[in-house]
C-alpha cells in the first residue's frame, strides 16, 4: 500500500501542474469531448475550477443531447446528428433501468448484451457525425488545442487526440470489460479482483471465483461487440490499425471517479488518480 500511495502522490502532483500549466502566460487551451447523462455532470465542476483559472475550454458535443448545454465557462460547438432528443432520452432510459435492475446474475448479463447494441449504435453515429463533420474538424485541428480532457467510454476524443497529436486526460469512473486497467497495465486477475455486476467482495467463494472467470471469458466477446464499430471508425480515419487497447493506452493521465473506500484495493499505475470526492463537492446539510 506504501508503493500506492507514493503513485497517488506523484500523480496527483503530476494532474495539478498538467492541468493548471498546459502553457506559461495567461493557461491553455483545452478540448473537451464529454459523455452525456451524469458522467457530464462531474466534468462540468472541473471545467468551472479550470476556466476560473483562465484556460480557455472548448467543449464538443452533438446537438441533441440530454445535459450539455451552453456556459459562461466554456465554448460550446455542437454537430448535427441523425436522432431526436425524445428517441435518446428513451434509450438512455432504458438501458439505465435495465442496468439497475436487481436480478439474477445470468440475466443481468443477458439483457445487458441486447441493451448494448443500441447504446453502442447511437454513439458510434454521433462519433462517425463528428470525425466526418469537415467544417468542425478543419476549426478544431486550428485551433492549436494544448489538450484533450474526454470520458473513454465513448473513445471519440481519444480518436481526437490523437489525430491532432496533443495528449489527453481521461476523467472516468471505469471501463466496461477492465480496457481501463489493460491499457494501463495494471495487473487484473480474475481470482482476486471481482469484475463489475457480480456482486463478489474480495473475500469469493470457490464458486464465485468460477463465476468471476466466466464473466471474464464473456467480456471479450461483449466488448468486441460494442466497440468493434469504434476499433474501425479509428482504424479508417487515423490512416493506421487501431484496438481499443492501442487508443486508451496513449493516455496521459487517468482521472477516476472512485475511492478505496467503497472499491476493492488493487495495483495501480503512477497515472492513474483517484478523485472520488469530486462527486461530494456540493454538500448539503442533513435534516434532523
Amino acid at each position: 500500500m506504501a508503493l500506492v500511495s507514493n503513485h497517488s502522490y506523484l500523480a496527483s502532483a503530476g494532474v495539478w501542474v498538467f492541468l493548471s500549466l498546459f502553457c506559461l502566460g495567461n493557461g491553455g487551451k483545452l478540448l473537451v469531448v464529454p459523455m452525456d447523462g451524469s458522467h457530464w455532470l462531474s466534468m462540468r465542476s472541473v471545467l468551472v475550477a479550470l476556466s476560473q483559472k483562465e484556460h480557455e475550454i472548448v467543449v464538443v458535443a452533438p446537438e441533441v443531447n440530454l445535459n450539455v448545454k451552453a456556459s459562461e465557462y466554456y465554448t460550446l460547438k455542437t454537430y448535427p446528428v441523425p436522432l431526436t432528443r425524445e428517441e435518446l432520452g428513451a434509450s438512455m432510459h432504458l438501458f439505465a433501468n435495465d442496468l439497475f435492475e436487481r436480478r439474477p446474475f445470468l440475466q443481468r448479463i443477458t439483457a445487458l448484451y441486447e441493451k448494448v447494441h443500441i447504446i453502442s449504435d447511437l454513439y458510434f453515429s454521433s462519433c462517425a457525425n463528428l470525425l466526418h463533420n469537415k467544417d468542425l474538424m478543419q476549426d478544431l485541428e486550428g485551433s492549436k488545442f494544448d489538450a484533450v480532457l474526454t470520458d473513454p467510454v465513448v473513445p471519440c476524443g481519444q480518436i481526437l487526440a490523437l489525430h491532432l497529436s496533443i495528449p489527453s486526460v481521461f476523467f472516468l469512473r471505469g471501463l466496461p470489460c477492465s480496457f481501463d486497467l489493460q491499457a494501463a497495465q495494471c495487473p487484473d486477475p480474475p481470482s482476486y479482483v471481482p469484475r463489475t455486476f457480480t456482486d463478489n467482495s474480495d473475500h469469493m467463494t470457490f464458486i464465485q471465483r468460477v463465476e468471476n472467470l466466466v464473466l471474464k471469458a464473456s467480456e471479450s466477446f461483449l466488448c468486441n461487440f460494442a466497440y468493434l464499430p469504434f476499433e474501425l471508425l479509428a482504424s479508417d480515419f487515423l490512416q493506421r490499425q487501431v484496438t481499443m487497447t492501442d487508443l486508451l493506452s496513449h493516455g496521459s493521465i487517468w482521472l477516476k471517479r472512485m475511492d478505496f473506500v467503497f472499491e476493492y484495493p488493487m495495483p495501480l499505475m503512477p497515472n492513474i488518480v483517484f478523485i472520488g470526492g469530486i462527486n461530494c463537492g456540493k454538500k448539503k446539510t442533513l435534516p434532523q
